[in-house]
């Protein structure tokens, strides 16, 4: 990835780690399904109503919609509301690139460089010693919730990439009308309209700051920065970057929640930056790359004639150099 491109995918990663902070805040003020839907029909309206129609197929849109505002978030918001703490929260949900991954591999046949494996095995490892250190934190049951919310983002990330958005502000815009009517449906059967009501009638202004973050800084900025790095880049390459989360995570939750960080926290977090470090290597690219082209295929004629080869004619490594290529020329 380009400097400007890990700089925004690490930014995105920290507004998504003190997001946790932030939901821990709002769950205070409303049941959780409800504080899902406000969220995305803040992030919704009336920007929906100012960003022209999306450039893509609706099924696209409503996949990822429900997959990340009702898989995801509904089942997120509901696993912290019965007892998971929000730093080990912002952990457990960074299992989705390893989701992520995986669905990639079967439905879009991207695979990951050794070296990228190799990255996210470091990762998980650091995952795995924050989960021993936390162990018996949270309940079973919203530690399973986290977790299917986690594999709810891996088919997110996928369907974005298969989408491919020219316009992901756009399209996250939209995704974020799809879940709204499905989230108050299951508030109100769920919930029930009493606890809706009493939470509206009582809303104050850390409710009020809670939406509007979660809404327009995680939801519009994040997810759309975040979808035009999908486009941009394979789903194997970005997704590592959400490794990040749980540093900014659990790093905010102990200064503004309380919650300790052990050094047992502090080794994990140091494994999941060293395996985002190693997904992000491209060693000896541009020479492997030229190695390769001069091997792999005559040099053009100087008579002032352009020579084409053919896709076919060439050798794997050369057609995914040339995908690459015209997919960071879009």
């Amino acid at each position: 990835m380009r400097p400007a491109h890990t700089g925004l995918a690490v930014l995105v990663a920290a507004l998504w780690g003190v997001n946790f902070v932030v939901i821990d805040i709002g769950l205070d003020h409303f049941p959780p399904l409800l504080f899902c839907a406000l969220r995305f029909l803040l992030a919704a309206v009336p920007a929906v109503f100012l960003v022209g129609r999306p450039s893509v197929p609706w099924r696209w849109i409503v996949g990822v919609g429900l997959a990340l505002g009702v898989g995801k978030f509904g089942l997120l918001f509901i696993g912290m509301n019965t007892g998971m703490p929000a730093g080990l929260s912002s952990l457990v949900l960074q299992v989705q690139s390893v989701f992520t991954a995986l669905i990639a591999f079967a439905f879009l046949g991207e695979r990951p460089r050794p070296v990228r494996v190799l990255g996210m095995a470091v990762a998980l490892a650091g995952i795995a010693v924050a989960a021993v250190d936390e162990g018996g934190s949270g309940p079973l049951g919203a530690f399973a919730l986290v977790l299917v919310a986690a594999a709810f983002w891996g088919v997110s990330n996928v369907l974005t990439r298969k989408a491919s958005p020219q316009a992901p502000f756009t399209f996250m815009v939209w995704s974020s009308a799809v879940p709204v009517v499905p989230l108050l449906a299951l508030s109100l059967l769920f919930e029930g309209p009493t606890a809706d009501a009493r939470a509206l009638a009582s809303l104050d202004a850390p409710g009020i700051g809670a939406i509007v973050y979660v809404a327009l800084v995680t939801t519009l900025f994040g997810f759309s920065a975040w979808s035009r790095l999908l486009q941009r880049y394979d789903a194997s390459t970005v997704a590592p970057y959400s490794l990040l989360v749980p540093v900014f995570g659990m790093s905010s939750a102990a200064l503004f929640l309380g919650e300790p960080i052990s050094p047992l926290r502090w080794c994990a977090a140091a494994l999941l930056v060293g395996g985002v470090a190693l997904t992000s290597m491209r060693p000896g690219a541009r020479g492997c790359i030229h190695q390769r082209l001069r091997r792999g295929a005559r040099p053009a004629p100087t008579t002032g004639t352009r020579q084409t080869t053919s896709l076919g004619s060439r050798s794997p490594e050369l057609n995914a150099y040339a995908d690459s290529l015209s997919n960071r020329a879009k």
